[in-house]
């Protein structure tokens, strides 16, 4: 009993946490002072023109990986030496929000909670559950309620991410950033009322999507070029994604963490990274993140690209969400919807041409993650999509007549 009292204490105690770097990070997202002082607004609208008109290294104004412009204006004095301050306390908060996720996760992870077997029997059954036959017997349909219970506490945070990025897609950020406050503070909480710790290991993958989206709102530009707002956005991001693999106690196996094959699976990432860097070059046409290939300036890009663009993005899409969806759901389901909210998550270019490649992409790495298993290799992929869409494309098909 007061281990179960205990356990209820710092299950609070956690809640709080997750809370007010919820808030921290809705506060940074949509806050006057965020959109004036960090000039970051989402793709171009139609009468903006394409991306590439924008995108340039003389004119910072950049595309993320994620799918939103950040723009960079030279201001006049003294309000650009006042701006760079409020630039430098937003970033502060966005990291401090990020560090209170992390005390919060290392608060239950310190602990030894009780876990309640098979508590969905507690819930009040639904109508439209009642489907078993009379024949079946009855340890058969619960075990289909539960399955059917566990589709729902997926669904339920899927669509509700799905129709933040949407809102995104057409241009209403105030509502969508709203959205995902409520599904990251609903995630958060989950556990309170749903003791599955099935469901609580999916809801936690599902929570860093809206984490993700909120950092990246809040974090400002204060460099002459955006290439390194990547390391602002993902390196805060990258704490919470450790200490959840931390948490799940998955096996370096389960995460991809082997260096089985890994020259023959760096080889064939190069041309793999460049046939669909090509094919999302031809999609949404972006411009270049560095201004010339010069050894040092694709090495800095590359740096980038592959240790926090590609590696925090494929520990949360392919190690941590499709493997939890895998073991619930099975494969198939589980490369659908992570590559569904992979594409969701370039909403923010403004066009579905982007939203279905990138989903495309996502399907193609979420296969080759369940096949290899290996995740340096996926990382290095991905990281190597973005070297020739922000890198070399740009550079080099731009002379080519028709480019």
């Amino acid at each position: 009993m007061q281990k179960l009292i205990k356990s209820h204490k710092s299950q609070k105690e956690l809640n709080i946490l997750i809370v007010v770097s919820v808030l921290i990070l809705a506060l940074l997202a949509i806050s006057p002072e965020a959109a004036s002082s960090s000039n970051l607004e989402l793709s171009p609208s139609p009468e903006m023109g394409p991306v590439s008109e924008h995108i340039s290294a003389e004119a910072p104004e950049e595309t993320g990986d994620s799918g939103v412009i950040l723009n960079s204006h030279e201001d006049p004095e003294p309000l650009q030496k006042i701006e760079q301050y409020v630039d430098i306390v937003y970033t502060v908060g966005g990291i401090g929000a990020a560090v209170l996720i992390l005390l919060a996760y290392l608060r239950m992870t310190s602990g030894n909670p009780v876990i309640i077997k098979n508590p969905l029997k507690d819930l009040p059954p639904l109508k439209i559950w009642k489907t078993a036959r009379p024949e079946e017997s009855e340890e058969t349909d619960q075990e289909k309620l539960e399955a059917r219970k566990l589709k729902l506490f997926t669904a339920v945070p899927v669509l509700s991410i799905t129709f933040a990025e949407l809102l995104i897609f057409s241009g209403r950020m105030g509502a969508a950033v709203w959205i995902h406050i409520g599904t990251t503070i609903a995630l958060s909480l989950s556990n309170i009322f749903i003791k599955d710790p099935e469901v609580h290991k999916i809801h936690q993958a599902l929570m860093l999507l809206p984490v993700l989206r909120l950092i990246n709102l809040s974090m400002p530009i204060f460099y002459d070029t955006t290439l390194y707002t990547f390391v602002f956005i993902y390196g805060p991001l990258a704490i919470p994604v450790a200490v959840i693999v931390l948490h799940q106690r998955d096996s370096l196996e389960q995460i991809g963490i082997t260096l089985k094959h890994i020259i023959p699976y760096m080889i064939l990432s190069v041309p793999m990274g460049l046939i669909l860097g090509l094919g999302e070059y031809l999609t949404i046409r972006t411009g270049y993140l560095i201004p010339d290939l010069t050894f040092i300036n694709l090495l800095k890009l590359t740096i980038v690209m592959v240790f926090f663009v590609g590696l925090v993005e494929e520990v949360i899409f392919r190690s941590i969400l499709q493997t939890r969806l895998e073991n619930a759901h099975g494969m198939w389901a589980a490369l659908i919807i992570s590559s569904l909210l992979f594409g969701l998550m370039h909403s923010g270019y403004g066009t579905i041409q982007e939203i279905l490649y990138t989903g495309f992409v996502g399907f193609i790495m979420g296969l080759a993650f369940h096949k290899t298993k290996s995740l340096p290799f996926i990382a290095v992929l991905h990281g190597f999509v973005n070297v020739f869409l922000f890198g070399i494309l740009p550079h080099q098909l731009s002379l080519w007549p028709g480019f």
